[in-house]
């Protein structure tokens, strides 16, 4: 595909555009997928596809062979993209039946994420502590310090961190505001006490050594105003994880960043079962929280841990032996 795009340009143009604007009209940024479908534009194209009829499962299977995707994850990724369109224009009475036939190929067993518990987290932000300035990064450990506990305490994403300003942190409400999420849409994080002592103290830091900030300011920035990239944070996690002497169970994947969202959210989950709480009844709750657009996005996270099943566990035997002991009385 050329770099310079011109717009979508196939017999499919008006209805891909409404597709998109569709998609977008319910959060959803839909970049990567606009992407996959410019392709299938400008395949059809190249291919001369001149009516809705020419696209026929023959030309569906020659375009997924023309982009080779030799990792199923990114296979299945594209042909979902394309299944989603086709199945939309169906629900629209563009097409009769969906011209898309391919299934998807098998994957291999996934591995879990790597969870961290507090005591995993504690070395973390130790470790983070003492990371040594640089010429180019002052304040290099408290920096990060502050970064990896709003990971993991309020389950950010590492773009929501990296992009928060001056004027998102509301000491008066204590919470965050996040703007332009992963979804396209803004919303408010609360915090408590001490993750806002945490805060006032690490911007406290940032003003003695910068004076004033103004409102648009980067929260975390090395300097006055260049927000530290999600690639950096990234390749600083990595660094450090072999100093976290972890064990890492088998069939579970090494440390990654996001886990320390992933970490929140089953953490989170697990304290609702130890609580009495029952965690359907809160799902929303930490869909909402974490900026989700549907449930099913937040159950992505709820892994099964022994520990969970432990607490499921424990949570039906107290229900069961209640049934039990109301039948037999």
């Amino acid at each position: 595909m050329n770099a310079t795009w011109n717009g979508f340009s196939s017999v499919l143009s008006g209805h891909i555009e409404r597709f998109i604007t569709h998609k977008r009209a319910l959060g959803q940024r839909f970049r990567v997928e606009e992407y996959a479908l410019r392709l299938l534009d400008r395949f059809l194209v190249d291919q001369k596809a001149g009516a809705i009829e020419d696209i026929t499962p023959k030309l569906l299977e020659q375009f997924m062979a023309s982009r080779p995707r030799f990792a199923p994850r990114s296979y299945n990724h594209l042909l979902g993209v394309l299944r989603r369109l086709f199945a939309w224009m169906v629900k629209q009475q563009v097409l009769r039946n969906s011209p898309l036939s391919l299934r998807p190929r098998r994957q291999t067993a996934k591995r879990l994420p790597f969870l961290f518990d507090l005591d995993q987290i504690g070395r973390l932000l130790d470790v983070a502590s003492g990371l040594a300035d640089n010429a180019r990064a002052p304040d290099r450990g408290v920096t990060y310090q502050t970064i990896f506990a709003l990971l993991y305490g309020l389950g950010l994403r590492v773009a929501e961190v990296c992009r928060l300003c001056m004027q998102d942190v509301d000491f008066d409400r204590q919470l965050l505001v996040i703007r332009q999420t992963k979804f396209g849409k803004s919303r408010l994080v609360p915090f408590g006490p001490r993750m806002a002592e945490r805060i006032r103290l690490f911007l406290r830091l940032r003003e003695r050594r910068w004076g004033a900030l103004a409102p648009d300011t980067p929260v975390f920035s090395f300097g006055r105003d260049r927000f530290i990239t999600p690639t950096t944070i990234s390749q600083t996690f990595h660094q450090m994880v072999p100093r976290l002497r972890l064990q890492i169970p088998p069939g579970v994947s090494p440390p990654r960043l996001h886990d320390l969202r992933h970490s929140f959210a089953v953490g989170t989950l697990l304290g609702w079962y130890r609580s009495g709480i029952d965690p359907t009844q809160r799902l929303l709750y930490l869909s909402t929280f974490m900026g989700h657009v549907a449930l099913s996005s937040t159950a992505v996270y709820l892994t099964i841990t022994e520990e969970l099943l432990r607490e499921a566990n424990v949570r039906f035997e107290r229900f069961a032996g209640s049934i039990t002991g109301e039948a037999f009385s």
